[in-house]
């Protein structure tokens, strides 16, 4: 019970193991992989806006076995992430279909012009 509670409040407990495993993942990557892997880590956090973990934690999962297939490989970084690396990271978020906190503004968005269109304003 207590568990189930605490899970309300700070998330799933499963989905933060699964992080720390896929962060270890990462600093376990050589160089240039691991930076590569880094930068990406950080774009996806900040424009990938998912808010879904379950979907969330299987494109890191997915970020992660693509980079350990590169260095085991010896993959160079650009030819996987080509000339443009922020479109090839908006590419991969986009291959995920979670929920992004993007929807919720644009239904907001929506909302509040048909409310407006009826005179429902607040």
């Amino acid at each position: 019970m207590a568990a189930k509670w605490y899970e309300v409040v700070t998330g799933s407990l499963e989905q933060k193991k699964q992080y720390r495993q896929y962060k270890a993942r990462i600093e376990a990557l050589p160089e240039p992989y691991r930076g590569a892997a880094k930068a990406l880590d950080r774009y996806f956090m900040t424009v990938g806006g998912m808010t879904d973990g379950v979907t969330m934690m299987q494109m890191l999962g997915d970020s992660a076995d693509l980079w350990e297939r590169a260095a085991a490989d010896g993959t160079p970084v650009r030819d996987i992430v080509g000339e443009d690396a922020s479109a090839f990271a908006e590419e991969f978020t986009a291959a995920y279909s979670g929920k992004q906190w993007i929807d919720k503004e644009r239904s907001r968005l929506n909302k509040a012009i048909d409310d407006a269109e009826r005179g429902d304003q607040k």
